[in-house]
């Protein structure tokens, strides 16, 4: 259940759309990235008593709104939109405060989370070392024991580097992962405390006014009572706990990112004159520029709202399902804003249009958080794990699923889809390609676009409000579906197992009769979505 009454998340969106307006403009924008400038009066604004925005992030017990996931999923998205440097600096606070959410004593909790909520502390995530990115487990930064006179631990003495650091030149409050004798554990290090060092910050490619830096560590000495949960060893867990969450929100700011993209192609479209006419009326420019745009993010946004319905009615994680929203939603994202250039022609590739920017921020999105490589290697070990322990009866429920979805909404076929996913994967374990990379790369391919096909049908199928309509997003289901079955086809292919035959495929989900639907659909999406 969401947390927020109605009125007050109506009020938080509009909000962001003031602050866009009177503090952000275009020219503002530019002017941050030309100069690769942190906001600091922007930020501190944002985490005033004023605003308060950051509130939206902490639980009620310490003075936040304790929104939940779905709202933050939209919140992240609209500030993305907005402008993506600006959602990374400001949602790094989220992330910086994650271990004391999840593992925290009670203690602890009420006085460093409290602190952030009445004080607006700007926090820091500090995990990524110049050799542990992805791979936490090849941490580095080392907490040892310090014990007072009697032989008790009285502390830690941490050394190591930190690498890539949001917020990391000017947080108030760090959250450090160093390797103790008993593993991996977070520590909490406020500003100030000598031997915390950060960098200079770094000259990026894209979300250049978001706060990027280095950290030395040498000698940092941490009380006891800074180790979050006060027990050693509980650190990867503590960060597993929170990457389901965590990678749907970086999906969530693809979302924004790609949609505030396509949005300026649209409009791009309806004033630019070729030929005697705009640019919007042809079919070229519209089904390859705009319309797959639209339909991929729209699906991606029914997987994320999906997936955070369920983190705010289970206690599972959702680890796998995290990775398949920031895969396909970041992806997606980058693919958006690289073709809005391509809308645009020369005036795309000129700064002052700014789908120049938004390309260059979204492609971060791709890579911190784990890379798409990262996220398909856990996509396709997980499910494959999950799909051998049921015997099949993960996707099966999947299947049944589909089916109950109707001729309208390719059902009949997205249910045959996931039958012959089974059959995929358990053919790829009896031939032994589990340990081909690429070929499990291509079969998380297939699993992330049929489970996001079948979350966009639900949505579709159940569809109220006016905008989009439900003709809108049906036909983006069929669209989205054909997409995921063609990926299935082509996929298994290149998989090519022995004793599955790819063709078969062909005839059980008519590929050739549902594909001849295809411009009919991508004609009633380009009828909404330029209006």
């Amino acid at each position: 259940m969401a947390k927020l009454d109605p009125e007050t998340f109506s009020m938080i969106l509009n909000t962001i759309d003031k602050l866009e307006k009177e503090r952000l403009p275009l020219e503002k924008k530019l002017e941050l990235d030309r100069l690769g400038e942190f906001p600091h009066e922007l930020i501190r604004f944002m985490l005033s008593k004023e605003m308060a925005l950051h509130l939206i992030f902490i639980p009620e017990e310490f003075g936040g709104l304790g929104a939940g996931p779905t709202e933050v999923a939209s919140i992240s998205e609209r500030m993305a939109k907005m402008d993506l440097a600006v959602a990374t600096s400001f949602l790094g606070i989220c992330l910086g405060m994650d271990p004391l959410r999840v593992g925290a004593t009670p203690q602890q909790k009420e006085k460093y989370i409290t602190r952030i909520a009445e004080e607006g502390l700007i926090v820091a995530y500090g995990v990524t070392e110049p050799n542990a990115g992805s791979n936490v487990q090849a941490l580095q930064t080392k907490a040892e024991r310090v014990l007072d006179k009697n032989g008790q631990i009285w502390g830690y003495k941490l050394n190591g580097q930190k690498q890539f650091i949001t917020n990391a030149g000017v947080a108030d409050l760090y959250t450090i992962l160093a390797n103790t004798p008993e593993g991996p554990s977070f520590f909490i290090v406020e500003r100030g405390t000598p031997g915390l060092n950060p960098g200079r910050h770094e000259d990026k490619h894209g979300i250049r006014a978001s706060d990027t830096c280095p950290i030395s560590i040498e000698d940092l000495l941490v009380p006891k009572e800074n180790l979050i949960g006060e027990v050693e060893g509980q650190g990867l867990k503590q960060a597993n706990q929170v990457f389901g969450y965590t990678r749907l929100m970086v999906a969530a700011l693809g979302i924004g990112g790609g949609t505030a993209a396509l949005e300026r192609a649209i409009a791009y479209s309806k004033v630019r004159i070729q030929f005697g006419s705009p640019l919007s009326e042809k079919q070229g420019y519209t089904h390859k520029l705009l319309i797959p745009h639209a339909v991929r993010l729209e699906a991606a946004r029914a997987f994320v709202q999906e997936v955070a319905k369920r983190l705010e009615e289970t206690d599972q994680d959702l680890q796998v399902e995290g990775s398949v929203a920031k895969y396909f939603a970041t992806e997606t994202a980058d693919m958006a804003a690289n073709d809005a250039i391509q809308a645009f022609g020369g005036y795309g590739y000129m700064r002052e249009y700014e789908v120049e920017k938004i390309k260059r921020d979204v492609k971060i999105l791709t890579i911190y958080e784990g890379t798409s490589e990262i996220q398909r290697n856990i996509i396709s070990i997980f499910r494959m794990r999950e799909t051998v322990r049921s015997k099949g009866g993960f996707y099966e429920n999947m299947a049944q699923e589909a089916l109950q979805l109707g001729d309208e909404l390719l059902g009949k076929e997205l249910s045959t889809g996931f039958q012959y996913l089974n059959k995929l994967i358990m053919g790829m374990r009896k031939e032994k390609l589990t340990s081909h990379q690429y070929l499990m790369f291509l079969l998380a391919d297939i699993m992330a676009y049929l489970e996001v096909a079948l979350a966009m049908a639900k949505k579709a199928k159940y569809q109220t409000h006016t905008k989009p309509s439900k003709e809108f997003m049906c036909a983006a289901s069929r669209l989205i579906t054909r997409e995921a079955l063609e990926k299935l086809f082509l996929n298994s292919l290149k998989i090519g197992l022995s004793e599955l035959d790819p063709k078969v495929i062909l005839s059980e989900i008519s590929l050739p009769l549902i594909l001849k639907e295809l411009l009919v659909d991508m004609d009633r999406i380009k009828g909404e979505l330029i209006s």
